[in-house]
């Protein structure tokens, strides 16, 4: 079978004018080939917003802008349709915001709500109102150009104070100021002076002794190890034992001298027997009587030669008077 060339030129035309319906309602935002379900949010004011626009749940494009319609003739809404491509299921209580990227695309953003009931085909989405990418941008630099229209008012009130206060008075203290600290710096300077300022000698005496103290490095350490040898052995002693004898020995000592004291024992008797010591005083000096009449007559005691005359003086009564303690 021979097809004319008027058909095939018809059926190429009615294939394009097809193409062209789909991809100009395409460009709408429709889709003939997909089942869809039309919708409907109201807005106070869709700036930005066209046609095909997307419309997007938690970032994610599920359908696209089908047209914008006034609600009355006062203008109070506008009506936007659109058509879900897929099928989801929105809660009755979601919300959609119209918002502008910085990029200049603007889409409905829907946020979906906790209901267990769904929205159906024809159902009219609750809208809420956007701030424009301006407004946003003034809300959020306000606070900073309030924050450096103050600075700047407290910076002029500060300049002003300033200029108040520097007047001529106040720029000669300030010379003076200046010259009595450039006095200062100068005898400090003179004071660091290698060889003559009493600071660099303090330093130079301060150098010298660290070396000194370097130096003998090593009999500091060494007095260093024997204190602390001495300490390691003081802390290992047994103290508590030593003091415990010497307590004992302190005891034992009290109660011999309260036994002398009260005349028990020999030691006892001695100390408080009066009667003794007068004997053994009036010992002493017969003994000392007759040591010295012994000494100046000692042929009455002891014969030396038989041919001596016998010693017949008396004999000594009192002691000589001691020769020795008068010197």
């Amino acid at each position: 079978m021979k097809i004319s060339n008027e058909t095939k030129i018809g059926a190429l035309t009615a294939v394009s004018i097809t193409l062209l319906i789909l991809g100009f309602n395409f460009l709408k935002g429709k889709n003939v080939l997909v089942k869809k379900a039309t919708m409907y949010v109201t807005f106070k004011r869709v700036e930005g917003l066209n046609v095909a626009d997307g419309i997007k749940i938690n970032g994610l494009r599920v359908g696209a802008v089908e047209g914008l319609k006034e609600k009355d003739k006062d203008l109070t809404e506008v009506v936007v349709s659109f058509q879900l491509l897929k099928e989801i299921n929105i809660p009755t209580d979601s919300y959609a915001k119209i918002v502008a990227t910085p990029l200049g695309s603007t889409a409905i953003v829907i946020t979906m709500g906790s209901a267990k009931t769904f929205l159906n085909e024809g159902d009219t989405l609750k809208g809420m109102e956007s701030k424009s990418m301006v407004e946003d941008l003034k809300e959020t630099l306000q606070p900073t150009v309030e924050n450096v229209n103050r600075t700047l008012a407290t910076l002029d009130t500060t300049i002003k104070k300033i200029g108040n206060v520097f007047d001529n008075d106040a720029k000669q203290n300030i010379g003076m100021i200046l010259k009595e600290l450039a006095l200062t710096t100068e005898n400090l300077n003179n004071m660091l002076e290698p060889g003559k300022g009493s600071l660099a000698e303090t330093i130079d005496h301060a150098s010298a002794f660290t070396a000194n103290l370097k130096e003998n490095n090593d009999s500091i350490s060494a007095l260093v190890n024997n204190l602390t040898k001495a300490s390691r052995d003081l802390a290992t002693a047994d103290i508590s034992k030593t003091i415990s004898s010497l307590e004992k020995a302190t005891t034992s000592l009290n109660t011999i001298l309260v036994g002398i004291k009260d005349g028990k024992g020999s030691l006892g008797k001695f100390a408080t027997d009066e009667q003794l010591y007068k004997n053994l005083n009036s010992t002493s000096n017969s003994l000392n009587v007759l040591l010295q009449d012994l000494r100046l007559h000692p042929k009455r005691y002891v014969q030396v030669s038989v041919f001596s005359k016998k010693d017949k003086t008396g004999p000594l009564m009192a002691p000589l008077p001691d020769s020795l303690s008068k010197q």
